[in-house]
Parts: structure tokens; sequence; C-alpha cells
């Protein structure tokens, strides 16, 4: 009789959990077809349980579902899932690239739908455009991105959550816009239309220090509703009832951390007629915060 070792039961256990979460049908059942407001507002609860077993046994659960990798967490013991979700690295984890034409990658991510901007068009999946004024929900606010280049980021579950500036920059406005947290996989990006445009999301409104603008727009998911800003004195969330735009004045440096999201999501990067995607960046491709996302040509 032969005994499994944990080196022959993890592969195992990857494949079945690959198998299980590559049914379409079943994945797009198990988060989209349940009360997604609700569950996150539990999530956000639940995450921030501070009992050593509730900690252990989630990030077990977590563990067994995704490729979690702790080793470049600056601590090695956490509080709760949620101190876990929102963790920081060790120095120096994430070098960011000090070229001047370069606007690095906001987080970790992987790329979706990326491109030229065609007059306000946008895509979140082939065959699936939406337009981005709807995203911003303003069209004066939306204009100097007319024509110009757009980078969605996918944060996975495991990834690291936090994100940062792309380049030297002032921020001058966040607006917040109430709404749903459909999951933004994949699965469901080619089957609900306007995805990102129905989801609870925030417009972070910056400047570059030639004044050429640039926006960030974080979009929440199921489990994921609450976005922290370092820059404004409050935690964006679901049932977020202040002024839906907040001025503000914050000067970030290229890499400096902005906040966090809870658990993970996406981030929607747009830049003006000029700028273009860094060498290489397509769909599928997997970057890290710090590496080159958009090149400045007139650099």
């Amino acid at each position: 009789m032969s005994i499994d070792t944990p080196m022959k039961t993890a592969p195992r256990r990857r494949a079945w959990r690959d198998a299980l979460l590559q049914q379409e049908d079943l994945n797009f059942l198990l988060t989209n077809r349940v009360p997604r407001l609700a569950l996150t507002r539990f999530m956000g609860w639940f995450s921030k349980i501070r009992q050593p077993l509730v900690r252990d046994a989630s990030i077990a659960v977590w563990r067994a579902f995704a490729d979690l990798d702790l080793s470049e967490a600056r601590k090695d013991r956490f509080d709760s899932l949620h101190d876990c979700f929102v963790r920081e690295l060790k120095p120096g984890a994430r070098p960011v690239d000090p070229d001047p034409a370069v606007l690095t990658s906001p987080c970790d991510g992987i790329v979706g739908a990326c491109g030229a901007v065609a007059d306000t068009q946008v895509f979140q999946a082939k065959g699936f455009p939406y337009s981005a004024v709807d995203l911003f929900g303003d069209a004066a606010a939306f204009e100097p991105f007319r024509d110009g280049c757009f980078v969605t980021l996918r944060l996975t579950s495991s990834m690291y959550h936090r994100f940062h500036a792309p380049y030297d920059c002032r921020v001058r406005r966040v607006t917040h816009i109430a709404g749903d947290t459909w999951n933004v996989n994949p699965i469901a990006l080619k089957r609900v239309e306007r995805l990102f445009c129905r989801n609870e999301r925030a417009l972070i409104e910056a400047r570059l220090p030639d004044g050429t603008p640039l926006a960030l727009v974080p979009v929440a998911a199921i489990l994921v509703a609450s976005l922290r800003l370092h820059f404004l004195d409050l935690l964006l969330h679901g049932r977020y009832a202040g002024p839906q735009q907040i001025a503000c004045d914050a000067a970030l440096a290229k890499g400096q951390e902005m906040g966090w999201f809870e658990h993970g999501s996406t981030i929607i990067v747009f830049a003006p007629r000029g700028m273009a995607l860094a060498e290489g960046l397509a769909s599928g491709t997997r970057v890290r915060m710090g590496q080159p996302l958009l090149r400045r040509p007139e650099v």
C-alpha cells in the first residue's frame, strides 16, 4: 500500500481545483448568481475577525483555491485574513523602473483588454465594447483621454493587493461611484455587458508634473468592495454615504503607495493620446508593480 506524500497530493489538489474553476457555467453560477452585495459585506466583516482558529482556517481554505505565496510578505504572522490580504512586501520586492519615459504598473496584475481608445470606446473583452464615459460617470472628466490608450489590470485573489503611483503625479480629485459587485474574472467579462460600468468603482484623476492627465479606475468585485486611499481619511465601500466627488491635492512620487483593495479586483489605467503601451505588453501578460506599463514618446 502506497502512502501519498504532500509532494504527490499538491499537484492533484491543484488539478482538481483548476478543473473545477474551468467549468465556465459552474464558475459563473457560483460567483455571480448569488447575493453578491450581501456576500461582499459578510466577507468584509468576516475577514477582520482576529481569532487564531478562524484566521488559520481561512488562510488554509484560501491556499486550497489559489496559488498563495507569502514568501515576499514583510511579516510571516497575520492578525486576521484581512491582514493577510492587504499585506506589505519586503523592501525591494518590487523595484520601480526609473526611466523617465516610462509609466509603471500601479499593481501586480494580469493584463486584460488594452490598447487604443476609439473616441470613447474601449473593451472589457473581445467583442464586448463599452463607453469609457459610462465608466467615468462624467463626459468632461473623460475628455482628456478621448482617442488615448488604456490598460486593464486584473488582480487575482492571491496577488499583492496594494497599488502605487505609476509616475510622479498630483491627485486632484477622487469620484466614488456606487454599484454592484459582479465578478470581474474573464468568464464574467465575456457574459456581462458593460460589467465595469455596473460595479462599484472610484475614479482617481491625477496630473503628471508637466500637466499630462492620468486616470486610474479601481473597480470592485464580489467579496471586494472596499478601497483604502492613503491621501483620503476615509474608506470607500458599498455603504459609503459621503460626497461622490472628493477634492484633494496629494503629491505622489513614482512608485509611492496610493492605497489598497481589501481583497483583489481590477484597475483600469487611462492615458491621453501620444502615450503607447510598453514594449511586449498584451492581453494575458503578467506584470508586477513597478514594471513598464506605458511609454511617453516625447521624453
